[in-house]
């Protein structure tokens, strides 16, 4: 599909007369048509605009190929190689129209695509469906604002899907809120190195740390932490700061550090010089053929623990040398 910027108005005319006729009808249906494309991460964002150009009611993107996306750079809006982009229009579309004024714009061949009649159902609550409390080690949970804790008794972390990466649903998030819970964390002193929702600082305060820090390289993250750290009744022990302001003369008795691999072979003299003589470090967003280039670089500085490891992800953990 060889195309890069929306077509212009004279080559979407059909396109136009179509979603003229779509949205002649107004009432509310009991099904939705559902319009399935395949698409790259090229021709993702104009098949979006295209598609709401010709009446979609909504327009979703997902993943095809079961490739992780974590938190973007600054400015940036990543999406995934391989990308299904899902629009929903009212059931009474014509779909042999709509595959028409599709190749109108764009020409032949089309991208791989089918139709599906999706029956009407209260979204909102389906989207909630899909977030349960998750619970990690013996005492710490993961519960969303909308749900009933499990064990009101316990570690309970209040926390809603959001932009900001970490909820605790993948393995990288899950090995260091374990870790956490198997912690002794009194009276400590912990940052959050990239900390996108914040979940880590958050468990981390829970779970007994006396004050805890926050940073990333997106405003965006701080904001959502911020908001979490209120929702939870710790934003008073939990000072958010970007990367580039952190100041240098910092030292804190646990160092949590969630993102890449490469990121951290990169900051790690930043990173091991954050942590106290006879601190702890914890590490992940680590892929298992990547561990050995981790244990490398931290090794000289910190006894390392044995490597944990969930499905293909690996955490990295030690204490410092005196």
């Amino acid at each position: 599909m060889p195309y890069t910027d929306i077509p212009d108005a004279e080559s979407l005319s059909l396109a136009i007369t179509v979603t003229r006729s779509f949205n002649l009808v107004l009432r509310s249906p009991m099904a939705w048509l559902q319009l399935h494309l395949s698409a790259d991460d090229t021709q993702a964002d104009s098949l979006q605009t295209l598609l709401e150009t010709l009446g979609a009611v909504a327009v979703t993107m997902t993943d095809a190929a079961d490739q992780p996306l974590f938190e973007p750079p600054l400015g940036e809006t990543p999406l995934w190689k391989s990308t299904i982009v899902s629009a929903l229009f009212q059931q009474d579309t014509n779909s042999d129209l709509l595959v028409q004024a599709l190749r109108s714009a764009i020409g032949d061949p089309l991208p791989t695509y089918h139709f599906e009649i999706l029956e009407d159902q209260p979204w909102e609550r389906a989207w909630m469906d899909t977030f349960h409390p998750m619970q990690f080690g013996e005492r710490l949970w993961i519960v969303p604002s909308w749900t009933a804790a499990p064990q009101p008794d316990a570690v309970n972390l209040r926390l809603d899907p959001g932009l900001a990466f970490g909820t605790g649903t993948h393995e990288t998030t899950a090995q260091c809120l374990e870790w956490l819970d198997g912690a002794n964390l009194k009276d400590k002193d912990v940052i959050d190195f990239g900390c996108g929702s914040g979940v880590l600082a958050i468990a981390a305060l829970l779970l007994g740390a006396k004050h805890a820090w926050a940073c990333d390289i997106d405003p965006q993250a701080l904001l959502a932490t911020q908001e979490n750290a209120q929702q939870n009744g710790v934003a008073d022990r939990l000072h958010c700061v970007l990367a580039r302001d952190l100041p240098n003369d910092l030292t804190f008795d646990v160092v949590l550090a969630n993102i890449l691999a490469g990121p951290l072979v990169e900051l790690q003299p930043q990173l091991s010089g954050l942590c106290k003589p006879g601190g702890e470090i914890v590490l992940s967003g680590i892929l298992a053929e990547q561990g050995e280039q981790i244990r490398a670089a931290y090794e000289q500085d910190f006894k390392l623990d044995p490597i944990g490891q969930k499905n293909d992800w690996l955490r990295v953990s030690g204490r410092k040398s005196a």
